[in-house]
């Protein structure tokens, strides 16, 4: 389809007056609005008098048919353009690198319309294009078809032969350089096969799906800047876990000492705590898709060694500035730049030292309107430590008489006292217990600890999820503890051989006799009455006379520590003692060991045993808590299991089961292999437990 005409009109000077009665000159001409000539100019027309033009009145008609056969002309000049424009907007679309030359300015007090011409007439020597200073990105429609034409009566002054507008000549050689906007809209040109480019894979939708949550855990601890057990690796690994499943998480701890990859944010919040003004700094460190927010005040510098330590009143209001600085954190941190805010959000708070943040979630917000859709999961890693102290003390948390009543416990030992973590079990939205059998203790007099009666009452909303390990830090084929001194890494696949190396490497480190077939057994622990620490002392001797090697290594109450040195000392080519503790040795009698011993009294979950079988170590454990739930007693008919558990702490239990576990390893070395094996190819990560606490999350955002 042909575009329409172009107009073309007859235009008067500039000198014209509006009446165009008194003016002194006129001549016929072509607007600005008509298009260019063949050559890129307006045509300039011979411009005549108007006596002139009474001696030629015959010849009107021959213009009027001169005038036609130029717009037929023009016509025809138009197809020909609109067809050069569609190959130009073509080769210009594909040179994207070499950008859009924009052409000259034009001298013109009103812009020129886009036209592009191809020289056929006498008139024209070459091809010229021209485009307006800025190209409108909107494509331009076809000319209106033009009037009829008509004869402006002429003047009778002469006027001067000089042109209203002239578009100014571009060289031949800008042509191809120059931005050409297409006349009409036209598809977008296809690349060539060459230039096509493989399509850009679509991020996967998070694992969580519908369910990413803003995520805060609240701690005292969180490895590898403070430890003193398995909260700090639960709170250095579950957060990375819940990330890899989409959700936005954010770790608040205190800073114990100048760390160096976490750099001051410049937030600085002041907050009532025990009825005076504290002011606070927050400290930022970005890792593993997990912002770390450490809280900075004078009462946490240097407890990194102690963590625990100091007065109750102290310890007290350490745990109350935490909780209020981690509530706050949510508004105030910009994490990336945006802070988390309090929609979609939960609250995952662990153990006594942050029972208190649900409880002020409550009273302090909620109760207020304030962080309506924020919620709390509450978990027990220890029922054993609860926060209690007199009741007095209540009066300096900052809260109302009907939350200070919910602290409140009759205890038959201690009588009536403040508890704190009573009144975090009540206001959390959620409950979790470390390990399935640990949330069934805590409801029973002997593990509850006093709090049996609260939990049963809110069992409703008590789950247990076992803890998980890290696959990174705690992986045999990666560990870097396994890189040096003789020590191997090791699969499933190469487990025989990897553990031999690894053992008789162990033996050579600690001075023991190199004996790749003797049973060397191993502990690494806390050395308390809980650990069963006194278990094995008692069954040492029994130990040394079945011709094993034992390991040990931890450090706590001052009598154990001295067990372990009288034990090293009365068999030194049996029994190595490492009183302290070492993250490169704990790794490496993991991975060395035949046999881990776990006699704890009470294990609310247990992290040692898991490492145990991720190393193709045989753990021998007291069926409690976690323990219970994660090793399975080997049945040597069925073939199955995963390790050895007694069901009393008494050291003849412990016994039995050593003497069990070295008759396997002596007598069915392969049935032994079969365990180890077993043990390495269960799914002990924490993504696993990571999913199961994603579905806590979302039953605690639907509570109201």
């Amino acid at each position: 389809m042909q575009p329409s005409l172009p107009t073309v009109v007859m235009g008067r000077s500039p000198g014209l007056s509006r009446t165009g009665v008194s003016a002194p000159t006129g001549r016929l001409g072509i607007t600005q609005n008509s298009p260019a000539s063949v050559s890129g100019r307006c045509h300039r027309r011979t411009h005549v008098t108007y006596a002139q033009e009474e001696q030629r009145g015959d010849n009107i008609g021959d213009i009027h048919r001169q005038l036609l056969a130029e717009i037929e002309e023009r016509r025809r000049n138009q197809a020909q353009l609109l067809d050069k424009l569609n190959r130009l907007a073509s080769e210009t679309a594909t040179k994207s690198s070499n950008g859009a030359v924009a052409a000259p300015d034009v001298p013109a007090p009103v812009p020129v319309p886009v036209y592009s011409t191809v020289s056929t007439g006498p008139s024209s020597t070459a091809a010229q294009t021209f485009s307006p200073p800025a190209p409108s990105k909107a494509p331009l429609s076809p000319p209106s078809p033009p009037p009829k034409p008509s004869v402006p009566k002429p003047s009778l002054v002469t006027a001067p032969s000089v042109p209203i507008f002239e578009v100014p000549t571009l060289p031949l050689s800008m042509e191809s350089e120059m931005y050409i906007e297409p006349a009409v809209p036209m598809a977008e040109a296809l690349p060539s096969p060459a230039e096509e480019q493989p399509a850009a894979l679509e991020k996967p939708p998070p694992l969580a799906g519908p369910n990413v949550m803003n995520v805060v855990m609240v701690g005292a601890e969180c490895a590898p800047w403070s430890k003193t057990g398995g909260l700090g690796d639960v709170m250095a690994a579950l957060p990375k876990a819940l990330a890899r499943r989409g959700h936005r998480v954010m770790v608040v701890v205190p800073r114990y000492e100048n760390y160096p990859n976490a750099w001051e944010t410049g937030v600085r919040r002041i907050y009532n705590v025990f009825n005076s003004q504290q002011e606070v700094g927050y400290f930022h460190a970005y890792v593993d898709g997990v912002d770390y927010i450490f809280v900075d005040h004078s009462s946490f510098h240097n407890r990194g060694k102690n963590i625990y330590g100091g007065e109750r009143g102290e310890i007290l209001f350490r745990c109350a500035l935490l909780c209020k600085a981690a509530l706050e954190a949510v508004w105030h941190v910009p994490c990336g730049g945006i802070t988390y805010g309090d929609e979609n959000l939960c609250f995952i708070a662990n153990d006594w030292h942050t029972a208190l943040l649900p409880v002020y979630l409550q009273a302090h917000y909620r109760d207020y309107g304030k962080m309506t859709y924020a919620r709390c999961v509450f978990v027990i890693h220890n029922m054993a430590h609860q926060g209690r102290g007199p009741f007095a003390e209540s009066s300096e948390l900052e809260l109302n008489d009907e939350y200070r009543e919910r602290m409140r416990l009759y205890d038959p030992i201690g009588g009536e006292h403040m508890n704190v973590m009573k009144a975090g079990l009540e206001c959390a939205h959620r409950l979790v217990a470390v390990s399935h059998g640990y949330a069934w203790e805590c409801q029973t007099p002997e593990g509850g600890w006093g709090l049996h009666e609260v939990l049963k009452v809110n069992n409703w909303k008590l789950r247990g999820i076992v803890n998980g390990i890290d696959d990174q830090e705690w992986n045999p084929a990666l560990d870097e503890f396994l890189q040096t001194d003789g020590y191997r890494n090791f699969t499933l696949d190469t487990m025989v051989e990897g553990k031999r190396a690894c053992k008789m490497a162990l033996q050579k480190e600690l001075g023991l006799p190199v004996d790749p077939d003797a049973p060397l057994l191993g502990f690494i622990g806390r050395l308390d009455y809980q650990k069963g620490v006194d278990l094995i002392r008692d069954t040492y001797d029994y130990i040394m006379g079945e011709k094993c090697q034992l390991v040990m290594l931890g450090s706590g109450r001052q009598d154990l520590e001295d067990a372990l040195r009288d034990m090293e000392n009365r068999n030194k080519n049996q029994c190595r003692g490492w009183v302290g503790f070492s993250v490169k040795m704990a790794h490496r009698i993991t991975a060395a060991a035949d046999i881990l011993l776990m006699p704890s009294r009470f294990e609310p979950c247990g992290l040692n045993q898991l490492y145990a079988m991720a190393y193709g170590t045989v753990p021998i454990v007291h069926a409690v808590g976690g323990l219970r739930d994660t090793v399975k007693q080997y049945n040597p008919y069925d073939n199955v299991g995963t390790g050895w558990c007694f069901d009393r702490a008494e050291a003849n239990k412990l016994r039995e089961s050593i003497n069990n576990a070295l008759y396997t390893y002596r007598q069915f070395r392969e049935s032994f292999h079969g365990i180890q094996r077993r043990g390495m190819e269960q799914d002990l990560t924490w993504d696993n437990a990571a999913s199961i606490y994603e579905e806590v999350l979302v039953a605690a955002k639907y509570q109201w």
